[in-house]
């Protein structure tokens, strides 16, 4: 019994070590790395506008892959999935101009919103393992599938970050999805590091002063007009700012400054917050090191 109680005691004691983890170079110095981050829907990227501006800054080449179109989310009885589509992918190529990456960064699997979950699980993997063999990205940026317990994200995001993980688990496998490596060319890729977002509790422990580009994530975030702005989402007219009835783009522009610096500052500096897990990601959402 002691020495079961002794074991205990020692797990408590490291155990916030392990969660606390850092990074051996802080994320702002972060150079020369491929970086893959993988969300459901146009705009699941805003949070982390300012880290994927100073990595792509910083020379290190950002990708964006989204596994929706984001053509649903409306409340305007006018719009169609098509045509809001077409809007959301145009606001994603907007609001990624202002961060300094390009438009052929961005990849996008094209399901339909609020559908992943029922979408052929092996065949969302297996496109996703064809781009992360194709780009070998050294750090992964996904939705956090939690740490030691199940992190409840709706359905799409939910789905996101469980697959985002599989994928990068079968890249590593040469024998799954062979055809990717025998008749296309390409090779297993281990990811080795991630950078997981919305994280709830105490998952986040590691925090990017984005300060220097505080103003590009003001800029991008302001580009989702159809999902940010309150009158666009029930009635789109455009997609500028001045687009938006009476006062709304004033108060519409206050809100996104407010968003990135008051509610993401820490310390009094606009921030961003993940939870950083370096190994394999058979280990991601698992407590043990």
């Amino acid at each position: 019994m002691k020495k079961i109680k002794s074991f205990i005691l020692i797990a408590c004691m490291i155990m916030p070590v392990v969660l606390m983890a850092q990074p051996e170079t802080p994320v702002e110095e972060w150079t020369g790395r491929t970086v893959l981050f993988i969300g459901a829907h146009p705009d699941d990227d805003g949070g982390s506008h300012g880290t994927m501006s100073m990595l792509q800054a910083n020379g290190n080449e950002v990708y964006v892959m989204l596994l929706t179109l984001g053509n649903v989310g409306t409340g305007d009885p006018e719009m169609s999935r098509f045509k809001l589509a077409e809007i959301r992918r145009q606001e994603e190529v907007d609001a990624l101009k202002e961060l300094g990456i390009p438009e052929d960064h961005y990849i996008n699997l094209g399901y339909t919103d609020g559908m992943l979950e029922f979408a052929d699980k092996e065949e969302v993997v297996k496109q996703i393992v064809r781009w992360i063999r194709k780009l070998k990205p050294t750090t992964m940026m996904a939705f956090d599938p939690g740490y030691g317990y199940q992190q409840w994200h709706k359905a799409d995001h939910r789905s996101a970050s469980y697959l985002a993980v599989d994928a990068a688990r079968a890249a590593e496998w040469r024998l799954v999805f062979p055809g990717q490596i025998v008749n296309e060319g390409l090779e297993r890729h281990s990811v080795t590091d991630y950078l997981f977002y919305s994280s709830t509790g105490d998952g986040d422990n590691t925090t990017v002063d984005i300060s220097g580009y505080a103003e590009n994530k003001v800029r991008s975030l302001s580009k989702y007009i159809s999902q940010f702005s309150r009158s666009a989402f029930n009635n789109y007219v455009g997609p500028n700012v001045s687009d938006l009835p009476g006062n709304e783009g004033k108060e519409f522009m206050e809100r996104m400054r407010q968003r990135v610096f008051e509610r993401g500052a820490v310390d009094g500096k606009p921030s961003e917050s993940f939870r950083y897990y370096k190994g394999a990601p058979d280990g991601a959402g698992s407590r043990r090191d």
